[in-house]
């Protein structure tokens, strides 16, 4: 089943992570890397494994690149990941001994948070559908971040993968606070009816951080990973608090006597 995979990987300024990612794909023959013109040393570690192949192209948003990486992939199978994910040994052993079955057109697994990397005991990441054949897949966005909708049946696989992100704390605030300007647009454009339980909690604005804090350290078992889940559920909660903070700024533009 392995040399039926391409993997495929979007990167910008990945320095910190994407060298941990490669090292657990050294059995793929080939890696499809869209690079959204990186800055720092992504390239640099990039061209240090022989089997990876990178595609630059200007960023518009997440389902538009990888709709453009699928187009370079020549396998039956994709391996969709992020810079930041990192192959549980137990996953490759398990996609290996896949066999292959037409009624099944794509494999969700399961994700457990590192910080630092140490594993966490819960996260809010919900498993995804990585593991896909190419000419059933296309992405759509979805917020600020994207889905793959894939025809036909999917199954899920038990092993994880590891999702670490080491870039520093300025980084992750640039980005989330980009993350957030879509995520505000996607709550209050939406009906009210097409949202989940969650977006309407979100979008109340002052209940969120709260829940959020309650969910990661309580609920979830952070509280017994020490300061990595103090970590992890201040980040989450900071998280929500520039989401509030978004919507707020939103209203008052569209109201702006209010």
């Amino acid at each position: 089943m392995l040399n039926n995979i391409t993997p495929l990987i979007l990167t910008y300024n990945e320095a910190p992570n994407i060298e941990r990612t490669l090292n657990q794909l050294t059995w793929a023959p080939r890696i499809i890397v869209i690079d959204s013109f990186s800055t720092d040393e992504t390239l640099d570690i990039l061209n240090k494994f022989p089997q990876v192949e990178v595609f630059q192209r200007k960023f518009d948003f997440f389902a538009g690149q990888c709709n453009y990486g699928l187009s370079k992939v020549n396998t039956p199978w994709v391996l969709s990941l992020d810079a930041d994910y990192t192959l549980s040994q137990e996953l490759i052993a398990e996609i290996e001994l896949l066999q292959e079955k037409p009624e099944i057109n794509s494999y969700s697994v399961p994700f457990k948070y590192s910080v630092f990397g140490k594993p966490l005991h819960g996260t809010l990441l919900p498993p995804r559908k990585v593991l896909y054949k190419r000419e059933k897949a296309i992405y759509h966005p979805d917020g600020h971040a994207h889905r793959v909708y894939v025809e036909g049946n999917t199954k899920m696989l038990t092993a994880c993968i590891y999702h670490d992100d080491r870039k520093p704390l300025t980084r992750w605030l640039w980005a989330q606070d980009r993350y957030m300007v879509i995520e505000t647009h996607k709550l209050l454009e939406t009906p009210e009816s097409k949202l989940s339980l969650g977006d309407r909690i979100r979008k109340q604005k002052i209940l969120a951080p709260f829940v959020i804090l309650f969910y990661c350290l309580i609920l979830k078992g952070g509280i017994l990973d020490g300061w990595h889940g103090w970590y992890y559920a201040f980040q989450r909660v900071l998280a929500e608090i520039i989401l509030s903070i978004r919507i707020m700024e939103y209203e008052k533009l569209q109201k702006p006597n209010a």
